[in-house]
C-alpha cells in the first residue's frame, strides 16, 4: 500500500530491510509514505543514543538532502550495570547473541530493556528532532530465532515482559504492537501529522 501524506514522503535510511518493514507497517497507520535509502549513515561512539541518531542523521541528509529519518537502538541489561547500550551494534557485531548470552551464565537477574532513538531532519528544520521508544523485558537463556528466522541483532534473546515470544519470534504486526522501535516511529509520525496539519492551515 503506497499512502501519502500531503504529497509528501519520508524517507528511512538504513540497511537493515528489517527495520525498513517495521517502519513501513507503522507508517501505514498514519498514512505516511516512507522510502528505504539503502545506504549507511555516519556512525559515531558515544554514551547517548540521542547523539549518535542525531549525528547520524545530519551526515544522511548532507549527502541527500531529502527529509529523512534515521535509528539508532541499544540494549541494556541490568545485571551488566546496562551494557551493551549505545555499543549494541558494535558488541552485536564481535560478540553476538551467543557471546552475551556467554557474559549472562549464571546470573539470575535476566531484566533488561531496549531503547530507541528516531532522528528526523529536513531543511524546514533548524535541527533534528528526536523520538524515543522503551521497552522492558528480559534476556532469555538461550536464542530463540523462531521459525521465521527473520529476528536481526539481538531479537533472538530479548523476550518484552507482556510477551511469552521473543521479538525474533513474533510476525511484523506482533512486534510492532510492542517494540521500542515501534513506539518511537508512532511519536514521530504523530508529530509529522500534527505538524503537516499545522503547515497546511497556515
Amino acid at each position: 500500500m503506497n499512502f501519502q501524506l500531503k504529497g509528501k514522503v519520508i524517507f528511512f535510511a538504513t540497511g537493515n530491510i528489517h527495520k525498513f518493514n517495521e517502519a513501513r507497517e507503522v507508517f501505514s497507520e498514519y498514512k505516511i509514505s516512507v522510502g528505504m535509502l539503502r545506504f549507511k549513515s555516519l556512525e559515531i561512539q558515544n554514551d547517548s543514543l540521542k547523539v549518535i541518531a542525531k549525528t547520524s542523521v545530519l551526515d544522511a541528509f548532507s549527502r541527500c538532502n531529502l527529509p529523512l529519518i534515521v535509528e539508532d537502538a541499544g540494549l541494556s541489561i541490568d545485571a551488566l550495570k546496562g551494557f551493551p547500550g549505545p555499543y549494541s551494534a558494535y558488541a552485536y557485531k564481535t560478540i553476538g547473541n551467543k557471546g552475551l548470552l556467554k557474559l549472562m551464565e549464571n546470573i539470575e537477574n535476566r531484566e533488561s530493556k531496549f531503547h530507541s532513538v528516531i532522528a528526523y531532519y529536513s531543511t524546514e528544520l533548524k535541527s533534528p528532532k528526536c523520538f524515543k521508544g522503551e521497552v522492558a523485558g528480559e534476556i532469555t537463556r538461550e536464542e530463540k530465532p523462531g521459525s521465521r528466522g527473520s529476528g536481526f541483532g539481538f531479537d533472538p534473546i530479548f523476550k518484552p515482559a507482556k510477551s511469552n515470544k521473543t521479538f525474533a519470534e513474533m510476525t511484523t504486526m506482533e512486534k510492532n504492537r510492542l517494540s521500542h522501535r515501534a513506539q518511537a516511529l508512532r511519536k514521530f509520525a504523530e508529530w509529522y501529522r500534527k505538524t503537516s496539519k499545522i503547515k497546511q492551515g497556515s
